[in-house]
Protein backbone atom coordinates (compact mmCIF):
# COMPACT_ATOMS: atom_id res chain seq x y z
CA UNK A 1 0.00 0.00 0.00
CA UNK A 2 1.27 3.76 -0.95
CA UNK A 3 1.37 6.40 1.41
CA UNK A 4 -0.47 8.15 -0.92
CA UNK A 5 -3.60 5.97 -0.53
CA UNK A 6 -3.89 5.70 3.11
CA UNK A 7 -3.52 9.48 2.87
CA UNK A 8 -6.44 9.95 -0.12
CA UNK A 9 -8.59 7.01 1.94
CA UNK A 10 -8.13 9.73 5.04
CA UNK A 11 -9.17 13.06 3.70
CA UNK A 12 -12.40 11.69 1.09
CA UNK A 13 -14.86 11.68 4.08
CA UNK A 14 -16.85 8.09 4.45
CA UNK A 15 -20.05 8.85 4.15
CA UNK A 16 -20.35 11.72 1.23
CA UNK A 17 -17.55 10.54 -0.61
CA UNK A 18 -15.74 13.96 -0.80
CA UNK A 19 -12.47 15.42 0.23
CA UNK A 20 -11.80 17.34 3.39
CA UNK A 21 -8.93 19.50 1.83
CA UNK A 22 -9.48 21.74 -1.01
CA UNK A 23 -9.75 20.53 -4.29
CA UNK A 24 -6.43 22.86 -5.51
CA UNK A 25 -4.94 20.73 -2.49
CA UNK A 26 -5.27 17.20 -2.70
CA UNK A 27 -3.68 16.90 -5.91
CA UNK A 28 -0.52 18.43 -4.41
CA UNK A 29 -0.96 16.68 -1.21
CA UNK A 30 -0.79 13.41 -3.14
CA UNK A 31 1.93 14.20 -5.75
CA UNK A 32 3.81 15.44 -2.21
CA UNK A 33 3.11 11.43 -0.57
CA UNK A 34 4.42 9.73 -3.55
CA UNK A 35 7.84 12.37 -3.62
CA UNK A 36 7.83 11.34 -0.27
CA UNK A 37 7.73 7.82 -0.36
CA UNK A 38 10.59 8.41 -2.83
CA UNK A 39 12.92 10.08 -0.62
CA UNK A 40 12.13 7.73 2.18
CA UNK A 41 13.19 4.38 -0.10
CA UNK A 42 16.30 6.44 -1.10
CA UNK A 43 15.23 7.12 -4.79
CA UNK A 44 15.02 10.79 -5.07
CA UNK A 45 17.31 12.83 -2.48
CA UNK A 46 17.72 16.50 -2.44
CA UNK A 47 21.51 17.67 -3.01
CA UNK A 48 22.72 19.53 -0.48
CA UNK A 49 25.85 20.72 -1.34
CA UNK A 50 25.41 20.98 -5.08
CA UNK A 51 27.94 18.18 -5.82
CA UNK A 52 25.85 16.09 -8.37
CA UNK A 53 23.42 18.71 -9.22
CA UNK A 54 22.35 22.36 -8.71
CA UNK A 55 21.88 22.59 -4.62
CA UNK A 56 18.32 22.05 -3.61
CA UNK A 57 17.81 20.38 -7.19
CA UNK A 58 16.80 16.24 -6.70
CA UNK A 59 18.97 13.81 -7.33
CA UNK A 60 17.26 10.43 -8.62
CA UNK A 61 18.23 6.92 -8.75
CA UNK A 62 17.33 5.18 -11.92
CA UNK A 63 18.42 1.63 -10.28
CA UNK A 64 16.47 -0.24 -8.77
CA UNK A 65 13.12 0.84 -9.97
CA UNK A 66 10.78 1.23 -7.64
CA UNK A 67 8.38 -2.06 -7.55
CA UNK A 68 5.04 -0.35 -7.54
CA UNK A 69 3.84 1.10 -11.16
CA UNK A 70 2.75 4.40 -9.61
CA UNK A 71 6.18 4.83 -7.68
CA UNK A 72 7.56 3.18 -10.89
CA UNK A 73 6.40 6.27 -13.37
CA UNK A 74 6.85 8.89 -10.84
CA UNK A 75 10.60 8.12 -10.27
CA UNK A 76 11.04 8.11 -14.77
CA UNK A 77 9.39 10.74 -15.04
CA UNK A 78 11.67 12.83 -12.74
CA UNK A 79 14.93 10.97 -13.81
CA UNK A 80 13.81 11.98 -17.55
CA UNK A 81 12.95 15.75 -16.83
CA UNK A 82 16.02 18.51 -16.07
CA UNK A 83 17.19 18.62 -12.46
CA UNK A 84 14.27 20.20 -10.44
CA UNK A 85 13.57 21.60 -6.75
CA UNK A 86 10.91 19.38 -5.31
CA UNK A 87 7.85 22.26 -5.36
CA UNK A 88 8.47 21.99 -9.14
CA UNK A 89 8.69 17.82 -8.55
CA UNK A 90 5.74 17.69 -7.34
CA UNK A 91 3.81 19.98 -9.68
CA UNK A 92 4.97 17.74 -12.49
CA UNK A 93 4.10 14.63 -10.66
CA UNK A 94 0.34 15.96 -9.56
CA UNK A 95 -0.87 15.20 -13.27
CA UNK A 96 -3.13 12.38 -13.58
CA UNK A 97 -1.98 10.81 -10.16
CA UNK A 98 -4.90 11.75 -8.24
CA UNK A 99 -7.38 9.69 -11.13
CA UNK A 100 -4.70 7.29 -11.09
CA UNK A 101 -4.93 6.55 -7.66
CA UNK A 102 -8.75 6.89 -6.87
CA UNK A 103 -8.96 3.99 -9.68
CA UNK A 104 -6.88 2.20 -7.53
CA UNK A 105 -8.55 2.30 -4.12
CA UNK A 106 -12.00 1.68 -6.10
CA UNK A 107 -10.33 -1.04 -7.82
CA UNK A 108 -9.48 -2.71 -4.04
CA UNK A 109 -13.13 -2.72 -2.94
CA UNK A 110 -12.46 0.23 -0.57
CA UNK A 111 -14.53 3.25 -2.44
CA UNK A 112 -16.89 3.15 -4.86
CA UNK A 113 -17.29 6.26 -7.77
CA UNK A 114 -20.61 7.91 -8.25
CA UNK A 115 -21.24 9.88 -10.43
CA UNK A 116 -23.89 12.35 -10.87
CA UNK A 117 -24.93 16.06 -12.30
CA UNK A 118 -25.99 19.57 -10.41
CA UNK A 119 -28.33 21.25 -11.53
CA UNK A 120 -28.76 18.32 -14.46
CA UNK A 121 -25.39 20.30 -16.36
CA UNK A 122 -22.47 20.32 -13.88
CA UNK A 123 -20.69 16.64 -13.42
CA UNK A 124 -19.65 15.73 -10.50
CA UNK A 125 -17.79 12.95 -8.48
CA UNK A 126 -17.84 11.17 -4.93
CA UNK A 127 -16.04 8.52 -3.40
CA UNK A 128 -17.93 7.16 -0.78
CA UNK A 129 -16.02 4.07 1.74
CA UNK A 130 -17.35 1.07 0.74
CA UNK A 131 -15.01 -1.72 2.47
CA UNK A 132 -13.46 0.56 5.35
CA UNK A 133 -11.18 -2.57 7.28
CA UNK A 134 -8.47 -1.40 5.44
CA UNK A 135 -9.03 2.69 6.46
CA UNK A 136 -9.87 2.25 9.87
CA UNK A 137 -6.76 0.31 10.80
CA UNK A 138 -4.95 3.46 9.59
CA UNK A 139 -6.94 5.63 11.21
CA UNK A 140 -6.49 3.55 14.76
CA UNK A 141 -2.93 4.18 14.24
CA UNK A 142 -3.34 7.90 13.63
CA UNK A 143 -5.68 8.24 16.59
CA UNK A 144 -3.05 6.39 18.79
CA UNK A 145 -0.70 9.11 18.17
CA UNK A 146 -2.14 11.99 17.14
CA UNK A 147 -4.94 11.84 20.40
CA UNK A 148 -3.81 9.21 22.71
CA UNK A 149 -0.23 10.28 22.77
CA UNK A 150 1.44 6.71 21.54
CA UNK A 151 4.71 6.55 19.47
CA UNK A 152 4.32 6.14 15.97
CA UNK A 153 5.64 3.62 13.80
CA UNK A 154 7.95 5.73 11.05
CA UNK A 155 5.27 4.91 8.42
CA UNK A 156 2.35 6.50 10.58
CA UNK A 157 5.07 8.98 11.57
CA UNK A 158 5.79 9.94 7.74
CA UNK A 159 1.81 10.11 6.54
CA UNK A 160 1.21 12.21 10.11
CA UNK A 161 3.77 14.34 8.48
CA UNK A 162 2.14 15.08 5.24
CA UNK A 163 -1.00 15.49 7.18
CA UNK A 164 0.60 18.40 9.22
CA UNK A 165 2.03 20.23 6.41
CA UNK A 166 -1.21 20.87 4.74
CA UNK A 167 -3.09 21.04 8.62
CA UNK A 168 -5.64 18.49 8.17
CA UNK A 169 -4.49 16.28 10.94
CA UNK A 170 -7.37 17.96 13.02
CA UNK A 171 -9.63 17.19 10.48
CA UNK A 172 -9.47 13.46 11.00
CA UNK A 173 -10.53 13.30 14.37
CA UNK A 174 -13.17 15.99 14.54
CA UNK A 175 -14.15 14.54 17.95
CA UNK A 176 -10.73 15.18 19.55
CA UNK A 177 -9.31 19.01 20.70
CA UNK A 178 -8.29 20.46 17.04
CA UNK A 179 -5.47 22.46 19.38
CA UNK A 180 -3.43 19.66 20.56
CA UNK A 181 -3.94 17.35 17.68
CA UNK A 182 -2.24 20.05 15.43
CA UNK A 183 0.24 20.75 17.98
CA UNK A 184 1.25 16.74 18.20
CA UNK A 185 1.03 16.67 14.77
CA UNK A 186 3.51 19.03 14.20
CA UNK A 187 5.77 17.23 16.94
CA UNK A 188 5.77 14.25 15.47
CA UNK A 189 6.31 15.65 11.83
CA UNK A 190 9.43 17.23 13.31
CA UNK A 191 10.55 14.49 15.36
CA UNK A 192 13.29 11.63 15.09
CA UNK A 193 11.70 8.97 12.95
CA UNK A 194 13.65 9.53 10.38
CA UNK A 195 17.61 9.58 9.91
CA UNK A 196 20.39 12.55 9.33
CA UNK A 197 19.66 12.15 5.48
CA UNK A 198 16.20 11.08 5.38
CA UNK A 199 15.12 13.71 7.55
CA UNK A 200 16.51 16.28 4.96
CA UNK A 201 14.75 15.23 2.61
CA UNK A 202 11.37 14.74 4.52
CA UNK A 203 11.94 18.46 5.26
CA UNK A 204 12.64 19.53 1.73
CA UNK A 205 9.17 18.05 0.53
CA UNK A 206 6.99 19.01 3.02
CA UNK A 207 8.56 22.59 2.81
CA UNK A 208 7.82 21.92 -0.66
CA UNK A 209 4.40 20.24 -0.18
CA UNK A 210 3.44 23.61 1.69
CA UNK A 211 4.72 25.92 -0.91
CA UNK A 212 3.11 23.67 -3.47
CA UNK A 213 -0.16 24.25 -1.99
CA UNK A 214 -0.32 27.61 -1.04
CA UNK A 215 0.28 28.07 -4.73
CA UNK A 216 -2.51 26.17 -6.03
CA UNK A 217 -4.73 28.15 -3.55
CA UNK A 218 -3.80 31.45 -4.47
CA UNK A 219 -4.01 30.41 -8.16
CA UNK A 220 -7.60 29.05 -7.82
CA UNK A 221 -8.71 32.10 -6.00
CA UNK A 222 -7.47 34.18 -8.66
CA UNK A 223 -4.79 35.65 -6.59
Amino acid sequence: MLLAEDLLLVLLDDESGKAIVDGSALPRVLAGAVLLELALSGTVAPDTDGTVVRKGRLVVRRDPAPADPVLADAARRLADANPMKPAAAIEKLTKGLQDTLLERIVHRGWVREDRGRILGLFPTRRWPAVDESHERGVRAELRAALVDGLTPSPRTAALISLLSAVSAAPKIFPDADKRVVKQRAKEIADGEWAGAAVRRAVDAVNAAMIAAVTAGAVAASGG
